[in-house]
């Protein structure tokens, strides 16, 4: 333990994954309130398309500057926007929007990667996290887009909970629902694109809707879920890097299976104070 608090990639990747856990855990819980945790999943999928369109771009135009990780956040925020406008405007089933979401983006990340010169490591840590190799530019635009969230949130918080339980009525009473509809995609976007930093694409649902979800087994009131939810995140984060530091296991794939077992240990200790009270 005292090597690893001496190691700055240990550190690093410490503060890299407190700062996205609490962004995921905050976010997470309108996702799992709204129950739409496989949108979430789509976003996460489609991003590869940006990823692969910003590295074709480097590395053909020499733009040294754009790295994958800002593809992925203009694709992240686009799919939330073509997600919403298919599913408010023309009616259609979010699952489909998901289906045709989902399949376009991992094409089209495929088409520009076969086109990339050179060899295309960068997205293989971004499918499968790279939260090792943080850098303190990393570092400062997590902590950026944290702020961004949370200012958001500040100011819409009470609009986001009345379109995630009722949105008819929300829309009864006056309140802009598309606009916040799409407000809250972008934020589950930009999430998305957090926790792909420490996680990565293919395993960004379980750190994104688990701590929510274990946090809703023991409390039904929203600001509660969303603290503890921030917290689990953090501490499944926290863990999973340890761990996998220790024992020389991939962090992404530690950290997400931590977070599963904290949902199954939630889910039993629940069952057990049930059945203590009956």
């Amino acid at each position: 333990m005292i090597d690893m608090l001496h190691n700055p990639f240990f550190l690093m990747a410490l503060l890299a994954g407190i700062a996205a856990s609490l962004a995921g855990g905050v976010v997470g819980s309108y996702v799992v309130t709204k129950r739409i945790v496989f949108m979430s999943g789509s976003i996460a999928h489609a991003v590869l398309g940006g990823m692969g369109l910003a590295l074709y771009l480097r590395r053909t135009l020499g733009l040294l500057w754009l790295k994958p990780i800002y593809g992925a956040l203009l694709f992240a925020i686009l799919a939330a926007i073509v997600m919403g406008i298919i599913h408010l405007y023309y009616k259609q089933r979010e699952d489909t929007a998901i289906a045709s979401l989902w399949t376009s983006g991992m094409a089209l990340g495929v088409i520009f990667l076969s086109l990339t010169p050179g060899y295309n490591v960068e997205v293989l840590n971004f499918l499968f996290g790279n939260i090792l190799w943080t850098s303190s530019q990393d570092i400062s635009l997590l902590l950026g887009l944290d702020l961004c969230i949370l200012v958001v949130l500040f100011f819409f918080h009470k609009k986001f909970l009345a379109i995630c339980f009722d949105d008819q009525q929300a829309k009864i009473q006056g309140a802009p629902v598309h606009f916040l509809y799409f407000l809250l995609l972008s934020l589950i976007a930009i999430t998305v694109v957090l926790l792909i930093q420490i996680v990565g694409a293919i395993l960004v649902i379980a750190i994104l809707s688990l701590p929510a979800a274990i946090a809703n087994i023991f409390s039904q009131k929203f600001s509660r879920i969303m603290i503890l939810a921030a917290l689990l995140g953090i501490c499944f984060t926290c863990i999973g890097i340890t761990f996998s530091f220790a024992v020389n296991w991939p962090p992404g794939a530690t950290i997400s299976l931590v977070a599963t077992l904290g949902y199954f240990l939630g889910l039993g200790v629940k069952k057990i104070l049930n059945t203590r009270k009956g």
